[in-house]
């Protein structure tokens, strides 16, 4: 019978987790688990239906309907109660991340004035930890603050079914923009919905999916494709807090293996660090041979979208990753590029399933004119000065994608990269309490008059309906006349020496005597802080110092591959460089802790 429910009619996610726990009461929706291998915990629809009643009673109590509350947990299913829980009040979900008093304070300040918001969950455990830094956060500490794991599940009872419809806001997605000026896109329930239906059509998704999410559920990824898109599937997922990966990458796998999942994914660098864990920081396997680190019983063979988002996406990982993991059953079809941001709920563009990744190899020096001139060369056999894309997919549904000349609003003739624009009904509603810039992005127009648009601020190409992404506009590096985009040379960088850390560079340009010169900031590995030690007490046993072997490899590879002079390498301790929630570089701020001299260069 549950099969016989059509998820695509509903107008809200109340209607939607209803159902599901009316249906499927004690079917188990969520598994999350504690130590990212085998402890769990786990959550049924029911369950979850009824501790989303238990606390939309208690913010009822305290709330009028649209006030903005925040969310702060630690990835698990507390979160996901709450995050219901706001939605059966009728009030307004801000997904945040418990502050650290030295780096994610100052953001989490400026959302609390941002939304005026006078209400935060949290857990006990969570509320006894910030309870200790309250004196130092004057902001934070006046909200009133409660528990919703302590919650007496009896006042459910008191629940009132709150006066909403599809275009109620569902929660703000606060960006990664500056620290002073965050902006929450405002996602109603028609937007999620709309999204859920295009995630579910082009990943295949069927009520005998499987799950597998390590991604953090604060954003938008972690959120609508982790715990959102089960739902309206009707599939179990298995959760994990990225913590977990990032001190092993191959629990991820590991997980997806032990529960059979079909439906998996994250960022290229999460890809990346699954690499060099077995093969060791060089990343690259010899001859086609057998992966140094040996995986007993891992089993990739169930996975079917293996879905790559939210960061460029480098064809060199997707064919190392699929070349290393094919004897464990990985297959290279299963590899789902795709492209979205929190403006458009989530997903924009993606391919179709079981269809393996699409490669457009062009010339280097024409992309930096914004021209497209396709090579017909294999990426495996490349010469200098050209550069491999890897193709996002299509428009889904009924969303549409052009591509535009940012200065003009004229259309781009075919062959040329300009802005990437969106229109459809994923489009946010706008930038909360931000109206001037909601019309500057949200409503452009072009020039015979079609619209409204979403400006997305990335810049990219179609071909034959493939989009294909270049880099964002106001990251541009230009020097000497050339336009130059910084991921690019940030991965040449990463790749140009085995003691710089994964998803640790950024590049960006000042001005020095008159012109754009190219800063490199790199996060080093542990064992090269070794290293410098060891040879600064004069017992380094090699002719080079471990500092110049590094800077001659970064200056090298830039050269070579972008000729560029690099001005400035500055060699950082891990966790240093500004890092968005969802792990993206800040280039903007590190350049601003650059020139400020924060870094000690």
């Amino acid at each position: 019978m549950a099969d016989q429910f059509n998820p695509f009619k509903s107008t809200t996610l109340i209607e939607l987790l209803e159902y599901r726990a009316f249906q499927q009461p004690n079917q188990i929706g969520y598994t999350f688990l504690i130590d990212g291998e085998s402890e769990t915990v786990t959550l049924t629809y029911q369950q979850l239906n009824q501790k989303a009643k238990a606390i939309a009673a208690k913010l009822q109590a305290i709330c009028q309907p649209k006030d903005r509350v925040l969310l702060l947990y630690q990835p698990g299913l507390d979160y996901i109660s709450a995050f219901f829980g706001c939605l059966y009040a009728g009030v307004i979900a801000v997904p945040a991340y418990p502050p650290r008093p030295d780096r994610s304070l100052p953001r989490l300040q400026a959302i609390i004035k941002d939304t005026n918001a006078t209400v935060a969950l949290t857990t006990e455990s969570t509320l006894s930890s910030l309870q200790r830094f309250f004196p130092q956060m004057s902001d934070i500490a006046p909200l009133n603050w409660f528990a919703t794991d302590i919650l007496e599940a009896e006042i459910e009872k008191n629940w009132q079914p709150p006066s909403i419809n599809s275009q109620t806001l569902a929660f703000l997605q606060y960006t990664s923009g500056s620290t002073a000026t965050p902006k929450g896109v405002m996602i109603s329930h028609q937007n999620l919905l709309h999204n859920l239906t295009a995630i579910y059509h082009c990943f295949g998704h069927s009520s005998e999916s499987q799950g597998v999410i390590w991604l953090p559920p604060y954003h938008d990824m972690g959120l609508i494709g982790g715990v959102l898109e089960p739902l309206f599937g009707g599939f179990p997922v298995i959760l994990m807090s990225p913590l977990m990966f990032v001190q092993n990458p191959l629990r991820w796998l590991q997980t997806i293996s032990r529960y059979r999942a079909t439906t998996s994914g994250g960022p290229n660098f999460a890809y990346d660090l699954c690499i060099k864990k077995v093969l060791g920081k060089g990343g690259t396997l010899k001859g086609g041979g057998t992966p140094p680190l040996q995986l007993d019983n891992l089993d990739l063979s169930s996975w079917e979208v293996a879905f790559n988002g939210a960061e460029p996406i480098y064809h060199e990982v997707l064919e190392r990753f699929s070349q290393t993991f094919a004897t464990y059953g990985f297959r290279r079809e299963a590899f789902y590029p795709c492209y979205g941001m929190a403006e458009a709920t989530l997903i924009i563009t993606g391919g179709l399933k079981n269809a393996p990744p699409i490669f457009k190899t062009v010339d280097a020096i024409s992309l930096e004119n914004h021209q497209i001139v396709e090579v017909d060369q294999p990426p495996d056999n490349l010469i200098t000065n050209t550069k491999t894309l890897v193709g996002c997919g299509q428009c889904l549904l009924d969303q549409k994608v052009l591509i535009v000349n940012p200065e003009t609003f004229n259309l781009c003739e075919v062959g040329t990269v300009g802005e990437i624009w969106v229109s459809g009904l994923s489009v946010g509603q706008g930038y909360w309490n931000k109206p001037q810039e909601t019309e500057t992005l949200f409503n452009a127009y072009l020039t015979t008059g079609e619209g409204p648009f979403l400006r997305t601020g990335d810049l990219g190409f179609l071909d034959a309906e493939e989009l294909f992404i270049t880099g964002r506009i106001k990251d541009i590096i230009i020097i000497n006349g050339r336009n130059h985009y910084p991921q690019d040379i940030e991965w040449t960088v990463e790749q140009s020496h085995p003691l710089i850390r994964p998803s640790g560079v950024a590049g960006f340009s000042i001005d020095g005597s008159g012109e754009e010169r190219l800063v490199v900031a790199v996060e080093m590995e542990r064992q090269y802080w070794q290293q410098i030690r060891t040879w600064d007490n004069g017992n380094g046993s090699a002719k080079t110092s471990p500092k110049q072997a590094v800077l001659q490899s970064i200056r090298r590879a830039v050269s070579q591959n972008h000729d560029l002079q690099v001005f400035k390498t500055v060699l950082l301790k891990p966790g240093t460089l500004p890092k968005t929630s969802s792990g993206k570089i800040q280039r903007h701020a590190c350049r601003s802790s650059f020139i400020a001299g924060k870094w000690g260069e």
